[in-house]
């Protein structure tokens, strides 16, 4: 089963991140609350397969590291964790690596994140990560990266941050 990895853009989990690449199919690394499990666990959602999610979905999951193949998505009128605000594609050929794909998720995402949220990343309250292909799930055509905004503080989100200026 193919699937990708999100990846918290904070240098404490390049360590993590170095491990997780090692495994086939998605990988999460754990960037919130366990605020998420509960809400997991109280049933609110749909579940659905990692390659069916899109901008404009909304998710609440448990961001457990491990490998993935779906996630939560509920309303985002709803109270969730991440918005899934862009997404750019790695351009075709052999796979490039999990650096060079980390490295254009960040930029990419970063420069993104700025338009979205419609205020400077360094001011912001918000954080991004992204789910992007391994190696498996690119043999397998995968070549999107998804960036995802959160709030920094774990809390939940209810609505779109989108102009949210802040």
């Amino acid at each position: 089963m193919t699937t990708a990895i999100l990846w918290r853009q904070t240098l404490a989990l390049a360590t993590v991140t170095a491990a997780a690449v090692a495994l086939s199919g998605c990988t999460v690394v754990d960037q919130v609350t366990t605020e998420i499990s509960a809400a997991v666990d109280s049933g609110d959602g749909t579940t659905q397969n990692i390659f069916d999610i899109s901008v404009g979905d909304c998710e609440i999951d448990n961001m457990d590291e491990g490998e993935r193949s779906e996630t939560t998505t509920i309303d985002c009128a709803e109270p969730h964790h991440t918005e899934i605000y862009a997404s750019v594609n790695v351009p075709d050929g052999e796979f490039p690596g999990d650096a060079a794909i980390e490295g254009q998720a960040t930029a990419d995402c970063h420069t993104e994140f700025e338009s979205f949220i419609g205020a400077n990343y360094d001011d912001s309250d918000y954080d991004f990560s992204w789910y992007f292909p391994t190696e498996g799930s690119w043999s397998e055509g995968d070549r999107e990266i998804l960036c995802l905004v959160y709030d920094i503080s774990g809390a939940q989100i209810t609505g779109s941050l989108a102009g949210v200026a802040r």
